[in-house]
């Protein structure tokens, strides 16, 4: 057995001896000095003398100031806004006002706008006949600078704002003036700073989406009653913390706040318990009956949210207490003078030390699990525990000064790691020890023993590993992928430049990118884990049940996926600066709402080769016969082929073979009973051919291609401008 060597008491140990101490100290002034026990106790629970001198309720109309560390919400007496003819009026012109948004937030001039007077013209903007914008679509289009102040918060007529899948940075801008506004889509940028308070003024707002930010703070008081018609708010994936609000508005259908770092139980209202546990995953200190998570007794103390629809609760006053009962109130302070006054006061203490008591055993209790669960996953350091890289046993506040965006870091000895499970795998440990690493800064969501003791199925085997659905402790749903150390580089084995790849793969957030949520390394082994999507691959959506003469999806559905799977790309392109290397089929998933989401992101670097013979349909020519890099053009080729595929329904390597002249003949015929228009079916066609161009120069970049998929999109579409539903092509 290897010598341990001890570095003095751990914590959990001084804080048992501590209670202890403080458990003796109170029982003995309990006993001895009644008279004094007020003095000696700890102030855990007030005293009842304290009770009778509260002061009186506030009044109605003066609510208690919210904590400093919180944002504060406008009082609603501010939403008024003036007549939007007459604030229109004072504006500058909508071309302005969008130029010198423009100005800001795209620095290098990717978007080019039409020339002054009007921008009404260009796709995404749609206007009144007096050419006041009321919607704004500029989604994936590569902007990367800051939303300015007193800039698109002037057109007085906006009712649909969207920046989705940009690289926007800085703070949310004051946008109380735009009182017509229904509908705010922010997601998939940099955002920071608290939430947006100026948004309680938008009494009109039916649909929020701030998620894939980094917001942080604590929502602000009165959220929960701000918005009377919300119907669609995305806080996820940002890094909120504090209590969750009391959501229970019959017109909220769609909440979701996973993944930040909100603490407490999750009050119980039908809006809360309709949205289900996955709605606030990946926030580990979340407890209560929603996420099926026991709440311990320390969160019982202190949250102030007990009341049965989830609000807080008043403190309880003893009837002795009245502030407008003097008689009763001399009740709480007897003469000392009086042998029953001394009785009264013996009994009072001995109410209170047994109280104290009680307090005192839960929190003995509370250390005494602490202590095991330290010693569980912290032991004392040997030879045998030793790490493969030193950073990796440091506590997660101190790795974050390396990297703020690596979240919670696990490691465990070796006798605790075990191989993902697997029928002929169970009897197998692993050898090693390692860590269990969080990406983009968020809290640990699950325990690496969790996750190795999970029941597993085989989905797969890749070209870098196999993959595996896990169901961890028999609710969270989640995708390992197994890496195969036989098909993986040895550059990419090395655990420092492993860790920077997950790193950067780890930051990528977005509604059409599989999240990449966890990493864990420990010698030749390596495991990915992701959110699981429920509803297959676009491969198994296409060719799954089909047979050869099958018709292609429907024409509606096909634009969407283009649209989801274009709208991931040019994020990973222009906001990341990277390249996801494997686009296919495949690798194309279906969300819970048949939204199209791309995986597998960005980990070419684990192959020593850029050739994969498996998908040689979707490779570049530049890429075919060399290990000539992998570039963005290689992922529009890429592209090029799934879009295809898409329009078609045929394999790829049915098609690959096909000149550009072709490319027309071969989609009609397959779409020759559905009616589509064949200048609609001729547009989307182009973009394919463009995409499949043998010289990468000439072919698109990203954010050029998503602009034409939402052109052929909008000229197909029919229907009301002002329909909400119609905004953005997947809120």
């Amino acid at each position: 057995m290897p010598h341990r060597h001890h570095r003095g008491l751990p914590l959990p140990t001084l804080l048992l001896l501590l209670l202890l101490l403080l458990a003796t100290t109170a029982s003995a002034a309990g006993v001895a000095a009644p008279g004094a026990a007020s003095h000696s106790q700890p102030t855990l629970l007030p005293p009842p003398v304290q009770a009778a001198a509260a002061p009186p309720a506030a009044p109605a109309s003066k609510p208690p100031a919210p904590s400093r560390s919180q944002p504060t919400l406008p009082s609603p007496v501010h939403a008024a806004s003036p007549p939007s003819a007459a604030l229109a009026s004072r504006s500058p012109a909508p071309a302005a006002l969008l130029a010198a948004f423009l100005a800001k937030a795209d620095p290098s001039s990717h978007l080019r706008v039409p020339p002054a007077p009007s921008p009404c013209s260009r796709p995404g903007i749609t206007c009144t006949a007096s050419g006041q914008i009321i919607r704004l679509v500029l989604e994936s289009v590569g902007l990367n600078g800051t939303f300015a102040p007193d800039t698109l918060s002037r057109l007085a007529e906006l009712r649909v704002l969207s920046l989705k899948s940009n690289a926007l940075h800085g703070p949310v801008p004051d946008l109380s003036p735009l009182a017509n506004l229904k509908a705010l889509y922010l997601a998939g940028n940099r955002f920071s700073g608290p939430f947006p308070a100026s948004l309680a003024t938008l009494r009109r707002l039916r649909s929020i989406d701030l998620s894939g930010n980094r917001l942080s703070g604590e929502l602000p008081p009165g959220i929960e009653v701000a918005f009377p018609h919300l119907t669609f708010l995305r806080l996820d994936a940002n890094h909120f913390n504090g209590s969750l609000p009391a959501w229970n508005q019959s017109s909220l259908k769609v909440l979701n706040v996973s993944y930040n770092n909100f603490s407490g139980p999750v009050p119980v209202t039908p809006v809360m318990t309709q949205a289900g546990a996955a709605a606030f995953a990946g926030n580990p200190e979340l407890c209560g009956e929603v996420v099926r998570r026991e709440c311990r007794g320390s969160h019982l103390l202190f949250f102030h949210g007990g009341g049965s629809n989830g609000t807080a609760a008043p403190p309880v006053r003893s009837a002795a207490a009245s502030d407008s009962d003097p008689q009763r109130e001399s009740l709480s302070m007897p003469d000392s003078s009086a042998p029953h006054a001394k009785k009264v006061r013996r009994r009072t203490m001995l109410a209170v030390a047994v109280a104290v008591g009680t307090v005192l055993a839960a929190l003995l209790l509370c250390a005494m699990i602490a202590m095991k669960r330290s010693n569980k996953r912290r032991r004392p350091s040997s030879a045998s525990y030793a790490s493969p890289n030193p950073k990796k046993n440091a506590p997660s506040s101190e790795v974050s000064r390396d990297n703020a965006d690596i979240g919670y870091v696990e490691c465990v000895p070796d006798e605790e790691t075990a191989a993902i499970m697997v029928p002929e795998e169970k009897a197998r440990r692993l050898e090693r020890s390692g860590c269990l690493t969080f990406c983009a800064g968020e809290a640990a969501s699950y325990s690496l023993e969790q996750l190795m003791r999970a029941s597993a199925e085989v989905l797969g085997r890749g070209s870098v590993g196999t993959t595996y659905k896990a169901v961890l402790d028999g609710r969270l749903v989640v995708i390992v992928k197994r890496l195969d150390a036989a098909k993986i580089g040895p550059a990419a084995l090395e655990a420092e430049a492993f860790e920077q790849n997950m790193d950067a793969v780890g930051r990528l957030r977005h509604p059409n990118l599989v999240p990449l949520r966890a990493f864990f390394q420990a010698k030749e082994e390596r495991l990915l884990v992701y959110d699981y999507q429920p509803n297959g691959s676009l491969y198994s959506l296409v060719h799954g049940s089909r047979s050869s003469r099958a018709k292609p999806l429907h024409w509606t559905s096909c634009l969407k996926i283009a649209e989801d799977v274009a709208q991931g790309l040019a994020y990973i392109h222009q906001a990341s600066r990277l390249v996801h290397g494997n686009i296919k089929s495949s690798n194309v998933l279906l969300g819970s709402d048949f939204e199209a989401c791309l995986t597998d992101n960005c980990l070419s670097f684990l192959l020593e080769s850029s050739e994969v013979k498996d998908d040689a349909a979707y490779r570049a020519p530049e890429n075919m016969k060399s290990n000539r890099m992998l570039t963005p053009k290689s992922d529009i080729y890429a592209f090029g082929v799934l879009l295809l595929e898409l329009l078609s329904g045929k394999p790829p390597l049915q098609h690959s073979i096909l000149v550009a002249s072709n490319l027309q003949t071969y989609v009609q015929s397959a779409r020759e009973d559905e009616g589509v228009d064949s200048d609609r079916i001729s547009m989307i066609v182009d973009i394919a051919a463009a995409c499949v161009r043998s010289s990468p120069e000439s072919r698109p970049a990203a954010w050029q291609v998503l602009k034409m998929i939402q052109e052929v999109k909008e000229a197909d579409t029919t229907g009301d401008n002002d329909n909400d539903s119609d905004l953005t092509g997947n809120s």
